[in-house]
């Protein structure tokens, strides 16, 4: 019964949407209409309101779409909401200074000459704004006002002409800052969570074991890994377009003429167009620089944005005045004063303590200030001059709103889906699918694709992903990234503003053009621009490292990278050794004989014997990686039988699954049944005893090998489980050994310089105030604490202090003193004796192991490792083996 209001809810959103309702009423309003229906039909017919939900009741799903996005807003880690606002004001405020008109005109006169040249540089202009403003409805309109004209007078084909000002106007949805980039990694947030959930569950089912290996988890991702991931699909795309203009310009040069170049090619236009272009490709750096490089979150980006957009909207708007710079000055020799006080001091004001510090701070101060009065000064000037600012804030509060109240009736809208089983519907569909991942993601796509002949963008991002993006992360057999899916939705949306008949570019674009030009052949211009988009969903698709590599390195290159033991890089890391001693194996060898010659007489026992002991696991660790690649080949051999076999036993038990949840649902029903309904509960039973036959034909129809064949395989899989876990530990241990002894001989002349400090604390213990002695010993104690090879000592030191402190007793004090001297000594010994030829030998084999056996054990990796685990790490990899 919940599957009829489930399409009741569907039917209530279709009817508002297509008769021209608000979205961001009809989403919520369909939602309350439906779930309040279906509260009062459970109560009329069977006495409970909850009767014909899914799970749970009409309160709770009502108000779970508030809560969830009350949640996801206030909640710390998921903060990226708030940026939005910001790139919306930056791109408001871009669009009303006309610098978006300055780029057109510039850019137009440099590529005019080209073979077609307008529309090359309308596309240019639109990548730029793109990155700039994200705003489609004022690019399309600014670049519709301003190019259309010009190319329509250059004998431009209509057609060519409205499709290339209308699909580089979208540019803005897929190059970052996007606002669809940030509403798309805030839902794919939550989806994460939902997948993790799942495929942990999923891992239980398939092997019993209670906690799930966290390399096999599901990716996460944010706003700034979706605007590192969408940068390089978002100029594949600019490119194809260009290419498809040039080609067209070149196959029918009457449709696209070169149009010759007014006025000379001097300094003074290469001038002009540098003034023109500098400011934006300069925001562009600041905004996205800063994310990249880890600077600012996405939020701080975004204030910088706003702030740059005021600054430049504040010479632009007040062309002709002799002071016109003047606030843009102010503002960079501000920022010069901060970067140099931020390069050359320490800035932080809690642990000031020096006149170098204060200095410091003051400059920083005077800085602050300099900016302040550059961008006051400009705001002063955007809010006076035709109230630009007054008016910018307002359509941006707007527009904020507008996005938020969709956000909100989306969340309850999904709620209201799922009250219903509407979840547990698509996915049984989904994953009923022959073909696996990618007949549902490919139906998925197909189905977005359709929907953006109908939606606006928003909408498709807030009420389809929360759908759908759980099931396709869940899947272990593509284990794709979120923000590869996030930028392949992203793509497919954007085909949204294209698509007749509400696509919205179009809207905007029929505003402008002249009334002879029809809508028809706006609608031919837009077509192949729609395939290009398509081209460019199907070239990212099946190179995932277009999107996947750029989050990874920058993450991998941050301050913040994990370190190398991070579980989610040891199959990369591992193929990083295995192909680089495939290199340097010859070097590798040659240094272990050179550590075998070495004299370790003069050496402690101890040490000697961890030297000794780093050669062989180094010489059993480079053994173990041929034992990886055996047990790798292994599987191999039998993979392809085993997957074919999985993939229908697991199919089957899938089926099993879904049907004892049935039965369940079944059986919780007969249960709520009032004793007076025996018919109801006779049809009942009779359900639940087929469905219960049909789980065990279901059953016998996993082959009778497949219990045979899964323990075989298993085996296989923990042998190269083992054969890995034996390598990391040999080598782990053979470069800790080599850098435990060479850090102990680095410390020798820190360990000896305390050689006074040491002689000096016995009349201390004999004659100071045992609270004095207390004190002296507790500071050699730490100073020896500090220093490798200084553990006797300072444990000497310390039973002497205990002895002081809580026996008073001077005398044990200065036997454990004596201790301390006696190590000192035969410490000193040994360390004059150890030869310039045996430390160099040390550090020799220490250094031709570092990179290779000793990655693991290294703080982060150096800048060659996380190149290369960015590549590796950057393609999906299937883990069906695991499940």
């Amino acid at each position: 019964m919940e599957f009829v209001f489930l399409f009741i809810l569907l039917g209530i959103m279709a009817v508002a949407l297509g008769s021209g309702f608000p979205v961001a009423f009809a989403l919520p309003g369909a939602a309350i209409i439906t779930v309040s229906l279906a509260a009062i039909c459970g109560y009329l017919f069977t006495g409970d309101t909850s009767a014909f939900f899914h799970t749970g009741g009409p309160y709770e799903w009502l108000s779970a779409g508030v809560l969830n996005l009350r949640g996801v807003y206030w909640e710390v880690e998921r903060d990226t909401l708030i940026a939005i606002p910001l790139f919306i004001f930056m791109g408001i405020m871009l669009q009303r200074s006309k610098i978006a008109e300055d780029l057109l005109v510039a850019m137009a006169q440099l590529f005019g000459p080209v073979p077609g040249g307008l529309g090359i540089s309308v596309v240019f202009v639109g990548a730029l704004l793109a990155a700039t403003t994200g705003i489609v409805g004022a690019t399309v309109v600014a670049m519709g006002l301003i190019s259309l004209p010009a190319m329509l007078r250059n004998r431009y084909s209509p057609s060519l002409a409205t499709g290339a000002i209308a699909a580089s106007g979208t540019l803005g949805q897929i190059i970052p800052p996007s606002i669809v980039l940030i509403i798309l990694a805030d839902q794919l947030a939550s989806a994460t969570d939902q997948a993790s959930t799942a495929r942990k569950a999923m891992h239980k089912e398939a092997t019993g074991e209670l906690q799930m290996p966290s390399f096999l988890d599901v990716s996460s991702t944010s706003a700034g890994e979706m605007f590192l991931g969408a940068l390089i699909p978002g100029l594949v795309l600019v490119g194809l377009y260009m290419l498809y203009i040039l080609g067209y310009a070149l196959l029918k040069p009457s449709s696209a003429p070169v149009v010759k170049r007014e006025g000379a090619l001097d300094r003074k236009f290469a001038l002009r167009i540098l003034l023109i272009l500098i400011p934006p490709l300069t925001l562009i750096f600041l905004v996205l620089g800063s994310i990249i490089t880890g600077v600012a979150t996405v939020n701080q980006a975004g204030a910088i944005g706003a702030v740059g957009a005021l600054v430049m909207a504040g010479y632009r708007i007040k062309s002709g005045s002799a002071l016109v710079f003047a606030p843009a000055l102010i503002s960079l020799v501000g920022i010069a004063v901060i970067a140099y006080a931020l390069a050359n001091y320490t800035m932080n004001i809690k642990a000031a303590s020096t006149a170098e510090d204060m200095t410091g701070l003051i400059l920083g101060a005077i800085g602050s200030s300099i900016l302040l009065t550059g961008i006051g000064w400009s705001a002063v000037r955007t809010f006076k001059i035709d109230n630009t600012l007054g008016n910018v804030m307002m359509d941006t509060a707007k527009t904020t709103t507008l996005v938020f109240v969709i956000l909100l009736g989306a969340a309850m809208l999904t709620s209201a889906f799922r009250a219903f089983g509407g979840e547990v519907l698509v996915r049984d569909f989904l994953t009923s699918l022959p073909g696996g991942f990618w007949s549902q993601f490919i139906i998925v796509m197909l189905v977005i694709f359709i929907l953006g002949f109908f939606l606006d963008f928003i909408e498709i991002a807030v009420v389809v992903v929360p759908i759908v993006a759980p099931i396709l992360l869940a899947d272990p057999s593509a284990n794709i990234t979120a923000v590869w899916l996030g930028v392949m939705i992203g793509l497919n949306i954007q085909t949204s503003f294209l698509t007749p008949p509400f696509g919205f570019a179009l809207f905007y674009l029929r505003g402008v053009v002249p009334k002879t030009l029809s809508t028809l052949s706006m609608y031919r211009g837009v077509v192949a621009f729609i395939t290009l988009q398509l081209v460019a969903l199907a070239i990212v698709g099946l190179w995932p490292p277009l999107v996947n590599y750029l989050p990874s390195r920058a993450s991998l290159l941050s301050e913040s990278a994990p370190p190398p033991r991070n579980p989610r890089l040891q199959l990369c890391l591992d193929e990083y050794v295995i192909d680089t001693i495939s290199v340097s194996d010859k070097d590798i060898r040659e240094a272990m004989v050179k550590a075998r010659a070495l004299d370790l007489a003069t050496l402690p026992d101890d040490l000697a014997r961890s030297m000794e002991g780093s050669i062989d696991k180094a010489e059993n660790g480079l053994a173990a990686l041929g034992e990886i690649t055996i047990a790798a080949s292994a599987v191999e051999a039998e993979e392809e039988g085993y997957r074919e076999l999985l993939g229908v036993v697991r199919r089957i038990e899938k089926r099993i699954r879904t049907l004892e949840s049935d039965g369940k649902e079944i059986a919780s029903r007969i249960e709520r049944l009032p004793g007076d309904a025996p018919s109801q509960r006779e049809s009942l039973q009779k359900r639940l005893d087929e469905t219960n036959e049909e789980i065990e034909s279901l059953r016998r129809e996993i082959p009778e090998q497949w219990d045979g064949v899964q323990k075989s395989f298993r085996e296989l899989m923990k042998a190269q489980t083992q054969a890995r876990n034996g390598y990391r530990r040999l080598a782990d241990q053979a470069y800790g050994d080599v850098a435990q002894t060479l850090e102990i001989l680095d410390a020798g002349p820190r360990f000896l310089a305390l050689e006074g400090d040491l002689d000096g604390i016995r009349g201390i213990i004999e004659n100071d105030p045992i609270e004095d002695a207390v004190a002296a010993l507790r500071g050699l104690e730490k100073d020896f604490g500090e220093i490798a090879g200084g553990r006797d000592i300072k444990n000497a030191l310390a039973k002497a202090r205990r002895a002081l402190d809580r026996k008073q007793d001077r005398q044990s004090a200065l036997e454990e003193y004596g201790a301390a001297i006696a190590s000192f000594t035969e410490q000193k010994a040994w360390r004059s004796d150890v030869t310039e030829a045996t430390f160099e030998g040390i550090r020799g084999w220490h250094d031709a192991i570092r990179g290779t056996l000793g990655t693991r054990s290294q703080e982060r990796l150096n800048r060659e490792q996380a190149l290369f685990l960015a590549s590796c790490t950057a393609h999906h990899r299937d883990l069906t083996l695991h499940f």
